[in-house]
């Protein structure tokens, strides 16, 4: 699940989707980090954190993010301790597939499909009954979901979607939604 750091959403995932492993959404963190920083060092900063997001792995990412909070501890030490605070948050993302990490590091395209929902309502202003929404936002959710089902580039494929599911030697799938949680 991602999501911003909103406690009522992170309760509610808890609550409805437990055992869901939880990504804070990366934009909205970077949002929240920059918020601490004076505005002559939002860019500078915002270049040296985009580096941990950057490393291959995990284990290399969260090394990262201890130099880079270490870095800006001195003169930042609030965004110093967000960093840290944050570090699983922002980083459940780099437990699965590489293929995957892209799709699940924020909610950008949710946020989009979202956007595109209001528009259309927009357009039409006022419906006649809900089961006229319902039929304008089922048809604005059924184009990307045709889109998926015929395009040769998916979301996520069938193949990276069966290396989730499939237990493989070294770990199972429960034990890598345990990591996450």
């Amino acid at each position: 699940m991602i999501s911003d750091a909103h406690e009522g959403l992170k309760q509610a995932i808890k609550t409805v989707l437990g055992g869901t492993a939880w990504q804070r959404c990366r934009v909205h963190f970077m949002r929240n980090l920059l918020a601490r920083v004076p505005q002559s060092l939002r860019e500078p900063v915002a270049a040296i954190v985009r580096t941990i997001f950057a490393q291959p792995d995990h284990a290399s990412a969260l090394a990262q993010l201890q130099q880079v909070a270490d870095g800006l501890r001195q003169r930042l030490p609030a965004a110093a301790a967000l960093l840290e605070e944050a570090a699983e948050d922002i980083l459940a993302h780099k437990h699965f597939p590489d293929e995957h990490r892209r799709q699940l590091h924020s909610t950008n395209p949710l946020e989009r499909l979202n956007k595109e929902i209001k528009r259309r309502s927009n357009v039409v202003g006022i419906f006649p009954n809900v089961r006229a929404l319902v039929r304008l936002v089922g048809a604005v959710l059924l184009e990307p979901d045709d889109e998926w089902t015929v395009a040769e580039r998916r979301y996520f494929s069938a193949e990276s979607m069966a290396r989730l599911t499939a237990p493989t030697e070294a770990t199972s799938t429960q034990g890598l939604l345990m990591a996450i949680a």
